[in-house]
C-alpha cells in the first residue's frame, strides 16, 4: 500500500520532534522547481545523506537505479496497448521539428507531450481520464508525414498511413479509451478501462469466475492471484500471460534481472542477497509462490542501510484491484528520523490492543512491524514522476499477519514539496482564522508526517480477516476502503496522550493541525483536482473526501465540524475536536467490519453516498479561489542522475550524484537509453 501526498504541504519546515536534525538535511539553496504545464509541476529532491555511505552501498544504490530505470517500459504498456508507440511518434515529432516553436499548434504538442511523459502514457496519473490535446489534428498529421522512415515506430507490417489511421483517434477521439480505470460499479469495470491489464473481449464476471475457480477459501497462505498476469481470451477461453523472463515483458524482465544480479554481488549481508536471489527467481519463473518467498525474506530482513521494492506491487490501477502495476523505489535509511518511526513500531502491539475495533478484527500478535524513514535516491515506473510519500509491504494479508511488515516515510521526498510550497499562499486563502493558521504553522509539517507514519506502519499493518473471506471480497471498492482504514488508525492516535508518552510530539494539542486540513482537503481544497462536472475516481481522494464527508455528516447533531461563510467564501471551522476523534473511531470500526467480514454491499454503500459525488457549487468556488494562487494541483519529480566512477579497468568503485537535467531531457534520456520492449 502507498500513501500520497494530499496537498502541497503549508507548513514551514522546521517543525519537529528535534528540528535541528530534521533542517540538517535540507539545503535552503537547492533549487527544487524544474517545470511547471498544464496542473502539474515537476520539482526535484535532493538525496541527503548520500556522501555517508559507503563506496560499496553507493554502487549498489547504482545497480538498484539501473534495474528500477530498466523496467520503465513495463509500466506505460500496462497503461495503455498503443503507450510505446506513441511515445516515441511524439518523442521523434519533438525531436525532429524544424517549425515555428511559438506557433500555437507546437506549444499546445509541447505541453502534451509533457503531460503523456508524466502519466507514463496518455491518461492523467491521478482522474485517469485521457488528456484533451490542444493542437490541430492537422498539425499531428502533418509532423507524422514529415518524419523520416528510419524514425516511424512502426508495428510489423504497418505503413505511415496505417499507423496515421490507428494513432489519429486514439489521441483525439474523446470516445476512444476515455478512462484507464473505471471503477463506477454499475457498469462492467474491465470492459470501460482503457489500461492493458486485460485482452480484447474480456468482461469483468469472466476474470472474476476464472479467479474464484483457482482460490480455494481454505488456503491459509493464497497467492496474490493475478499479481503478475494479463487476462486474455483465446479461442473463448480465458487465460492468463504471465509476466516473466520466457513470457509477457520478457525483454525488460531480463534487464531487471541483469541489474539485480549485480546488485546482489555488492549485498550488504547474506540477508539481502537471499531476497534478491529469491527475487530473481521470481522473475525467471512468473511462480506467485515465489514472490511470497521474496517478501517475506524482504521483509524480515530489518538490518540492511540500501533497500528498494521493485516489481510488480500496487494494484490501483487495475479496476478489480488484483494486477500489479509495476515499480521501483530505491532508497537508503535516514538515521536520524528513523528513530520516530522505530518507537511507533515497537508500540504496535499497543496501537493495535487499544484500537477501537471490535475484539474480533484485532490480531492478537501483531508479528514484525518495522519502519524507518528513508531517502529516495530513485523513483521509477508506477512511482515515477509521481510519487507515494509512504508505503507499506507486503500487500500479502497473510504474510502481514504471520510475518509482518515493512513501512517507510520517503522525509526527502516531503521535505522537497515542503520546501518548493513556502509562501504559496495557501494558508492566507482557505485557513479559517489566524490561531487555526498557527496552529498549523508550528505543527503541520511533524504531525502531517506522523499522520504518514501512523498510516503506513500501523493503520495498514493492523487489523485481520475473519477465517475464509476473500481478500478481494470488496472488488472496485476494496483500495478506497483499505486507505481509508489506514488513515482513519492513523488520525485516530494522533491525539492519543500515548504520543506524548513516548516523546514523539511535545503539544497535546498539535493534533489539531493535522486534524483541520484533513478537513479541509477531504471537503473542499482536494477538489482543485477534479474537473467541473466529474466524479471523484482515485481511490485516496475517495478514502479522504468519504471520511470528512461522513465525519460532518454524523457530526451535525453536535456539531462537531461545519462549513461557514466568512466575507462570501466557505470554510471548515471544527468546533469540538474530541468529539471528532470519536467519530474517527466509530467510522474506523465500520471500515474495519467490512473489511474482516468482507461485506462488500456495505462498503459499496459508503463510497457512493460520501466518496464519489462533488457539490458543483463548492467545487466551483474552490476552483476560483484557488486560480488566484496559481498552485498546481499534481507535482511529481525528476531524479538525480548517479554518475559512475571506474577505474583504470573499467571496474565501478564509487557514484556520484548529478542534478542538473531538465525535465525533457531526462524523459528523451530514459527513452533512449531504457527501451527495452520495442520502440
Amino acid at each position: 500500500m502507498k500513501y500520497l501526498a494530499s496537498f502541497m504541504i503549508a507548513s514551514t519546515l522546521a517543525l519537529s520532534v528535534n528540528p535541528k536534525e530534521c533542517q540538517a538535511t535540507v539545503d535552503k539553496n537547492f533549487d527544487y522547481h524544474v517545470d511547471r504545464f498544464a496542473d502539474i509541476e515537476v520539482l526535484r529532491y535532493e538525496v541527503p545523506e548520500f556522501d555517508r555511505l559507503t563506496p560499496q552501498q553507493r554502487v549498489m544504490l547504482y545497480y538498484l537505479s539501473q534495474a528500477a530505470q530498466t523496467g520503465r517500459d513495463i509500466i506505460w504498456d500496462q497503461n495503455g496497448k498503443y503507450n510505446l508507440q506513441i511515445r516515441k511518434l511524439l518523442e521523434n515529432i519533438y525531436t525532429n521539428f524544424s517549425g515555428d516553436k511559438d506557433s500555437k499548434d507546437y506549444k499546445a504538442f509541447e505541453k502534451y507531450l509533457k503531460q503523456v511523459w508524466f502519466g507514463n502514457g496518455i491518461h492523467h496519473h491521478y482522474s485517469t481520464d485521457k488528456f484533451v490535446p490542444e493542437f490541430s489534428q492537422d498539425f499531428f498529421i502533418n509532423e507524422v508525414s514529415l518524419l523520416p522512415d528510419s524514425v516511424l515506430p512502426l508495428n510489423e507490417g504497418q505503413g505511415r498511413e496505417e499507423l496515421i489511421e490507428v494513432i489519429t483517434p486514439v489521441i483525439f477521439d474523446p470516445t476512444v479509451m476515455p478512462k484507464r480505470v473505471f471503477q463506477d460499479g454499475s457498469k462492467d469495470v474491465i470492459v470501460n478501462s482503457a489500461s492493458n491489464l486485460y485482452g480484447e473481449g474480456v468482461t469483468q464476471a469472466e476474470v472474476e469466475d476464472y479467479y474464484n475457480s483457482l482460490k480455494n477459501p481454505n488456503d491459509s497462505t493464497p497467492v496474490s492471484y493475478g499479481l503478475n498476469s494479463r487476462v486474455v481470451k483465446e479461442n473463448g477461453k480465458i487465460k492468463e500471460e504471465v509476466y516473466k523472463a520466457d513470457g509477457l515483458y520478457g525483454p525488460a524482465i531480463s534487464q531487471i534481472i541483469f541489474w539485480l544480479g549485480k546488485a546482489g554481488d555488492v549485498a550488504e549481508n547474506a540477508a539481502q542477497k537471499a531476497y534478491i536471489n529469491k527475487l530473481i527467481d521470481f522473475y525467471k519463473t512468473g511462480d506467485l509462490k515465489l514472490f511470497d518467498e521474496y517478501s517475506i525474506l524482504w521483509v524480515e530482513d530489518t538490518d540492511s542501510d540500501v533497500d528498494f521494492v521493485n516489481g510488480f506491487i500496487e494494484s490501483y490501477g487495475d479496476p478489480l484491484g488484483m494486477t500489479g502495476s509495476w515499480e521501483s523505489y530505491v532508497n537508503f535509511k535516514n538515521q536520524a528520523s528513523t528513530k520516530r518511526t522505530e518507537t511507533i513500531a515497537s508500540n504496535a502491539q499497543w496501537f493495535e490492543d487499544n484500537s477501537p475495533v471490535d475484539s474480533r478484527f484485532k490480531k492478537e500478535e501483531v508479528k514484525g512491524v518495522s519502519a524507518k524513514v528513508i531517502n529516495a535516491v530513485m523513483l521509477a515506473g508506477d512511482a515515477f514522476p509521481a510519487t507515494a510519500i509512504g508505503i507499506n509491504l507486503p500487500n500479502a494479508n497473510w504474510i502481514r499477519a504471520a510475518h509482518g511488515s515493512k513501512s517507510v516515510t520517503l522525509e526527502n521526498i516531503t521535505e522537497a514539496y515542503d520546501m518548493a510550497s513556502h509562501g504559496n499562499g495557501f494558508n492566507e486563502e482557505f485557513v479559517i482564522d489566524e490561531p487555526t493558521a498557527k496552529l498549523m504553522e508550528d505543527y503541520l509539517y511533524i504531525t502531517d508526517m506522523l499522520h504518514t507514519d501512523l498510516h503506513e506502519c500501523l493503520g495498514h499493518a493492523s487489523g485481520q480477516l475473519l477465517p475464509g473471506v476473500d481478500p478481494d471480497a470488496l472488488k472496485e471498492n476494496g483500495s478506497a476502503l483499505e486507505e481509508a482504514r489506514a488513515d482513519l488508525f492513523a488520525l485516530y492516535y494522533l491525539p492519543d496522550q500515548k504520543l506524548i508518552e513516548l516523546g514523539i510530539l511535545d503539544n497535546p494539542e498539535a493534533y489539531k493541525a493535522e486534524y483541520y486540513k484533513y478537513m479541509l482537503n477531504g471537503l473542499m481544497t482536494q477538489l482543485n483536482r477534479i474537473e467541473p462536472g466529474k466524479d471523484i475516481e482515485e481511490a485516496h481522494m475517495r478514502n479522504r473526501q468519504l471520511i470528512a464527508g461522513w465525519v460532518l455528516d454524523h457530526g451535525k447533531k453536535d456539531n462537531v465540524v461545519e462549513l461557514v461563510k466568512k466575507n462570501g467564501k466557505t470554510f471548515v471551522k471544527i468546533n469540538d475536536y474530541p468529539k471528532m476523534r470519536e467519530l474517527l473511531g466509530e467510522l474506523l470500526a465500520e471500515i474495519q467490519r467490512i473489511k474482516s467480514e468482507g461485506d462488500y454491499q456495505a462498503g459499496a454503500d459508503l463510497i457512493n453516498q460520501y466518496a464519489v459525488k462533488v457539490d458543483p457549487q463548492l467545487h466551483q468556488e474552490v476552483l476560483s479561489r484557488f486560480a488566484t494562487l496559481d498552485i498546481p494541483p499534481y507535482r511529481g519529480f525528476i531524479n538525480p542522475q548517479l554518475v559512475p566512477v571506474t577505474d583504470d579497468n573499467g571496474e565501478i568503485i564509487d557514484v556520484t550524484l548529478t542534478y542538473g537535467e531538465t525535465y525533457p531531457q531526462q524523459m528523451l534520456r530514459l527513452s533512449n537509453d531504457y527501451k527495452t520492449l520495442g520502440f
